[in-house]
């Protein structure tokens, strides 16, 4: 209960407070989508740029924890897709979007400030690690995928082409470039940019958590159940069990990054999820209540996790 109440209730408070403002028409859904924009293509990016840029890459790039973490996340997609297609008779796009959902852990505005309550700041170089490569892997597996299963022939690498460009000019990704830049360069940055920098940081995780809470409210819980309720098992307690598995029994990583990366992949979906659903017209409605159902849920479960972990 003690980690319910000092780790993980306030991160759901805050998003509760912004769910609640909009659902009471206190706050418009206009102005959480301003605020989610800056908090994506500004504040988040700048978070992200004096995380890497100050992170000691020898320390936290470490090999085992990327490749224990990501072959979680590959099997989990993997496994995911072909149940629901072989368990649910879903078509092989629909399938492959339940897949997406299973395994796009939201790492940034929930992994994030529940690894810091948990863990510490000092402890969060895994989290950055993890999250610098997230939206690359995970949206290069489920573009590809997406376009076999559409068997769109040459249109594969175009798409594949256009995606991965897209997944480095995003104002994340600049952040993370940045980033690495200054940390690889030893670049000085003037006290004044460091300044108005941290500034940026401190309101980063508060507004996407308040804007994420308030965005879940356009995300109506409709039918499929079923399948909603699969992805919430692949994605809260079997993508987990997975990275607890190998970076335990098969890379043996110290606590200070195997429990980071299993608070990752206990993460609910992210928005990411219901956005490649939209992208591509094909099971919205799964992907948009298994984004809330796997949210509420997570309330419960990371509390579970971290209680396991400690």
């Amino acid at each position: 209960m003690t980690i319910l109440l000092d780790v993980t209730l306030p991160v759901f408070i805050v998003m509760g407070v912004g769910y609640l403002a909009v659902w009471r028409k206190s706050f418009s859904e206009d102005g959480v989508d301003t605020l989610m924009t800056f908090a994506q293509n500004f504040a988040i990016p700048c978070l992200l740029f004096r995380a890497i840029s100050t992170l000691d890459l020898s320390q936290s790039f470490d090999l085992a924890m990327l490749g224990s973490y990501y072959t979680s996340s590959i099997t989990i997609f993997i496994l995911a897709t072909f149940g629901a297609r072989v368990i649910f008779k879903r078509p092989a796009p629909d399938a492959v979007v339940i897949g997406f959902c299973a395994t796009y852990a939201n790492s940034v505005l929930l992994g994030l400030p529940i690894s810091e309550r948990a863990f510490g700041p000092e402890r969060l170089g895994t989290n950055y690690a993890i999250i610098s490569v997230h939206a690359p892997i995970v949206y290069m597996i489920g573009i590809t995928a997406m376009e076999i299963a559409r068997n769109q022939g040459q249109g594969v690498l175009n798409t594949v082409r256009a995606i991965f460009s897209a997944a480095f000019t995003n104002a994340l990704m600049i952040g993370l470039g940045l980033g690495f830049l200054v940390n690889l360069t030893g670049l000085q940055l003037p006290n004044t940019v460091i300044g108005a920098l941290d500034l940026m940081v401190m309101s980063a995780l508060p507004i996407a958590l308040f804007a994420l809470g308030g965005t879940l409210v356009r995300y109506r819980p409709e039918g499929n159940i079923r399948e909603v309720a699969y992805v919430c098992l692949f994605a809260l307690l079997l993508h987990p069990v997975l990275v607890w598995a190998l970076t335990t029994h098969v890379a043996g990583l110290p606590p200070e990054q195997r429990d980071n990366a299993i608070i990752t992949a206990a993460m609910a979906p992210g928005a990411n999820a219901y956005v490649f659903a939209h992208y591509y017209g094909v099971g919205k409605r799964v992907a948009a209540t298994s984004v809330l159902l796997a949210t509420l849920l997570s309330v419960v479960t990371a509390s579970i996790w971290l209680a396991v972990l400690n």
